[in-house]
């Protein structure tokens, strides 16, 4: 639960929170596990059975550990929080989540940052999911809307055996400031994974994603789809790999942006490598404006151009 010295602090965090399409009342209830974090403080948490959370403070951050048992269903997703209210500083999240097999997760994670000014937020989530299990992580943050937010994002995951993955990190509601995604999955035999990333850009944020694929077991597949909106003078570089290590493993990556002022710089590179005759790896990736077509039908409807682009944009990143 909430620490009583810090409610102060949970109240600023959870209006934000909300802000960010997050439900407050799940950090209060005892049948939900959560994490509440401001600074390098856990200032609330709660657990069930057949989940272990253990946490240790650094000097800038957090260091937090997940483990679920052995045959773990959990009904109600994980939900996790992290905010920094000053303008400046630094802040450090380690997560390790560990699945035993036959688990079944999702996890809910807002990181909210209102104030950044000059504020750096690095996290790295290492994630083992275990045979037959399953796992959701959804990723939501919130920037300030003065640019002055770095995130470094490093998602390391590997799926063992007949489980699956699916990883979606999502930053469309603010300003992106500099963003660093990246995100890698190993895949046994009969694993899946399907990780996504979706970002609108504005002003002169600049983003770089770099995703990446290893089908190292037989019949392993895995999607890796970014969708990115830039406006203004924004700029960004996306990567995706896929590997194809392995018999009857197949892999698809897509890249779709969207681009709207003469001063935006976007990039797209795909990557497919094969070391196994049977694998299979397709790619598909686009750069281009907004949909005249479906645009023109928004418009004869009476909305404006601004309001049918931002419909549209809205619909492609939700």
């Amino acid at each position: 639960m909430i620490e009583s010295n810090y409610e102060r602090e949970f109240t600023a965090i959870a209006k934000e929170y909300e802000k960010s399409g997050g439900n407050v009342s799940d950090f209060l209830r005892k049948d939900i596990v959560s994490i509440i974090v401001s600074g390098n403080k856990v200032i609330g948490r709660n657990t069930v059975d057949g989940v272990h959370v253990r946490a240790k403070e650094l000097d800038n951050g957090v260091e937090i550990w997940i483990d679920i048992d052995d045959g773990t269903v959990i009904e109600n997703p994980i939900h996790l929080c992290t905010g920094y209210l000053k303008p400046e500083g630094t802040q450090e999240i380690l997560i390790h989540n560990h699945l035993g097999d036959r688990a079944k997760v999702k996890f809910i994670s807002h990181c909210v940052f209102p104030s950044g000014v000059n504020f750096t937020h690095s996290m790295v989530a290492d994630t083992d999911v275990g045979k037959d299990s399953e796992m959701l992580y959804e990723d939501t943050h919130m920037h300030s809307k003065d640019g002055g937010v770095t995130v470094k994002a490093t998602y390391n995951t590997i799926v063992r055996e007949g489980g699956s993955f699916q990883n979606h990190f999502y930053l469309t509601k603010t300003r992106v400031g500099k963003l660093f995604v990246k995100m890698s999955v190993i895949l046994e035999k009969h694993a899946s994974a399907h990780i996504e990333s979706k970002v609108y850009e504005r002003e002169d944020d600049y983003l770089e994603i770099d995703e990446e694929l290893y089908l190292n077991g037989e019949g392993s597949s895995g999607i890796a789809r970014t969708t990115v909106f830039a406006t203004d003078r924004s700029r960004a570089k996306i990567i995706n790999k896929a590997y194809g290590n392995a018999p009857f493993s197949r892999g698809h990556i897509e890249c779709n942006e969207i681009i709207k002022g003469d001063s935006v710089e976007v990039g797209t590179v795909p990557e497919l490598y094969v070391t196994n005759e049977k694998a299979e790896l397709t790619h598909e990736a686009s750069i281009g404006r907004v949909n005249v077509k479906q645009m023109e039908t928004l418009m004869s409807k009476g909305l404006s151009e601004e309001e049918a682009t931002d419909m549209i944009v809205r619909g492609m990143l939700r």
